[in-house]
């Protein structure tokens, strides 16, 4: 296999993730239970047999490092390795990455030691398993110098997306980046020819999904300019002088990019099918071995809902939520619609004393406890008798100091502590 070095793009400060991105880089996000964003990426590297990973990123990167670090290692006999490169200050470069094709312009000295013979390029924050060896194969096959993962969309999500124009062979002839909701697109339809796996409805169009495969000899020369972004003018400069294809990609994908997706991406894993599947033994996706107890149930309840393990749960009603590592949660309390991304240790009988003469909650859901609705990020303490989310009225968007309301859903940030009685 020639030789692949793929680089996962960390994404900038993670606003439209904010209060998730308050103190983590948005790779470093939870999800699922007990998983990172960034674990798809480089999961799906994993399962490629492609062990030469970076990740860039440059904002709150401490707890991405720690992931990393304590996750992916390698033996020395694999020369594997997943490693974060931070922005820095060289003679060359003294400013931050200026967007995705800067990074990995500035990072080149970085890369070109492997000497790879082609760069995969990753989204950070998208939910999708895809065979990248797949991918490649049909890249070399095509001749192409740059290669697109792309995949149907509907007119109503082109507009917020990249649009390929596509021949039957996939040659890809005309790029454009979000042309909104009014633009005439129709001369970007998908021509008939195109296979796919599964039939695609309607007028649709195929969306780039910012995975790209490129030949190093193709990257180095794109990248010889001062061009910032790869979707708004690294590719549609390319397409005029060189053969750019379009992989067609109609698995599941989802972009991760606002807490309202965040938020329904995550409670879609908990239907009945649900449209990404974590249990596919074949094509795993790895995170921390955390070596923790199976979950505990005592007199609970729990419908259409998901239990990462280390939790215990007494006389709970949990509905269709995500109840994350570590969580415990008290007598007579009840979730409905709520992540939980649960806690990074257990507390001890000490600690809990010491809490109880401070009249600190403990970590987890306290007894009685109702929350309907809401984002509960890490290490949150939620006392006895609290109601969250629990009358239907509508919420404004803001920041209401020990919790923020963001797409209409109620997000209580990382360490925050609810005492007994609050109402939000």
């Amino acid at each position: 296999m020639p030789e692949v070095l793929s680089i996962v793009l960390g994404g900038g400060k993670g606003t439209r993730l904010f209060p998730l991105t308050k103190e983590r880089s948005k790779p470093a996000v939870p999800f699922g239970g007990k998983f990172r964003l960034v674990d798809i990426p480089i999961s799906n590297c994993i399962n490629a047999h492609f062990r030469q990973i970076y990740i860039l990123t440059q904002f709150n990167s401490a707890s991405l490092h720690m992931h990393i670090g304590q996750t992916y290692l390698f033996d020395s006999f694999s020369e594997g390795f997943v490693e974060i490169l931070a922005a820095e200050q060289t003679f060359e470069h003294s400013s931050w990455y200026e967007g995705t094709a800067d990074a990995v312009r500035k990072n080149l000295a970085h890369f070109r030691p492997q000497r790879p013979s082609y760069y995969m390029i990753l989204s950070g924050d998208q939910l999708y398993r895809m065979d990248l060896r797949d991918f490649l194969q049909k890249h070399v096959d095509s001749k192409a110098a740059i290669s697109i993962a792309c995949t149907p969309v509907s007119r109503g999500e082109a507009g917020a997306l990249g649009i390929l124009k596509a021949g039957k062979s996939g040659l890809i002839s005309e790029f454009l980046e979000k042309p909104g909701p009014t633009r005439d697109i129709s001369g970007f339809k998908i021509p008939e020819g195109l296979k796919f796996s599964k039939p695609v409805e309607g007028d649709s169009f195929l969306a780039s999904m910012g995975i790209y495969v490129f030949n190093a000899a193709a990257m180095e020369k794109c990248l010889d300019n001062d061009f910032a972004d790869f979707g708004k003018e690294i590719i549609p400069k390319a397409i005029g002088t060189h053969k750019v294809n379009a992989y067609v990609f109609d698995g599941y994908w989802e972009d991760i990019g606002t807490i309202r997706n965040f938020y329904e991406t995550n409670l879609e894993l908990t239907a009945l099918r649900p449209q990404f599947d974590f249990y596919d033994e074949n094509r795993p996706i790895y995170t921390h071995r955390r070596n923790l107890p199976p979950s505990k149930m005592n007199h609970s309840q729990m419908n259409q809902s998901i239990a990462a393990e280390g939790c215990i749960i007494t006389s709970g009603n949990i509905t269709d939520s995500i109840v994350g590592v570590r969580t415990i949660i008290e007598s007579g309390s009840s979730l409905n619609g709520v992540v939980c991304m649960g806690a990074d240790f257990y507390e001890t009988d000490a600690q809990k004393a010491e809490n109880a003469e401070a009249r600190i909650p403990n970590m987890g859901i306290g007894r009685g406890a109702i929350v309907r609705g809401a984002i509960i990020d890490k290490n949150v303490r939620i006392g006895e008798d609290c109601r969250i989310g629990v009358d239907d009225s509508n919420r404004p968007d803001g920041d209401y100091g020990d919790y923020h309301v963001v797409d209409g859903i109620i997000v209580v940030p990382k360490n925050t502590i609810l005492y007994p009685g609050t109402v939000i």
